[in-house]
């Protein structure tokens, strides 16, 4: 399946990527850990079935340094032994927070309460800004079938800034 649309190259679509990305760009300047933001994207993107984004995750966490056998649990991480418990937290609020049709309240209490135990106010902001930026961005890709694959470390920011 070849994608339906390149976001890249059309002018409406470039404009609003380049916004998309500096609303990105907050995210990334905050103090929320690089890796925990490479892990709720990476595990958000994986429940949305967003071939691209995994792949641009994936690579951006190894690029950074993360390890592949914390890359592969990702996706089992309740059942893996690798995760920090503020990196657990920050994984269940992705999960939540992209599963609401799931869940009748959404993100719950629990789950909340162990992100406040974990992160300060300025990390929950770029934790909440995070999950809805990345489920964003999953549906654009997902809408276009966007394919992952191709995609290289730096690419995206490469695409916005130029």
């Amino acid at each position: 399946m070849d994608a339906r649309f390149n976001l890249f190259e059309n002018e409406t679509s470039a404009k609003f990527a380049k916004r998309f990305a500096n609303a990105g760009l907050v995210i990334h300047q905050s103090s929320l850990p690089t890796s925990t933001q490479e892990l709720v994207s990476l595990r958000a993107s994986q429940i949305n079935g967003c071939g691209w984004c995994v792949d641009m995750h994936t690579k951006e966490a190894a690029a950074a340094g993360e390890t592949a056998v914390r890359l592969h649990l990702v996706a089992v991480w309740r059942e893996a032994t690798v995760f920090t418990e503020a990196e657990r937290a920050a994984l269940a609020l992705a999960e939540e927070g992209t599963r609401l049709a799931d869940a009748q309240l959404g993100v719950s209490d629990e789950t909340w309460a162990q992100v406040r135990e974990h992160y300060d106010d300025d990390q929950i902001a770029a934790l909440v800004s995070l999950v809805a930026l990345i489920n964003a961005a999953n549906r654009l890709a997902v809408i276009v079938h966007q394919r992952g694959g191709s995609y290289e470390p730096g690419m995206f920011a490469a695409a916005v800034t130029s």
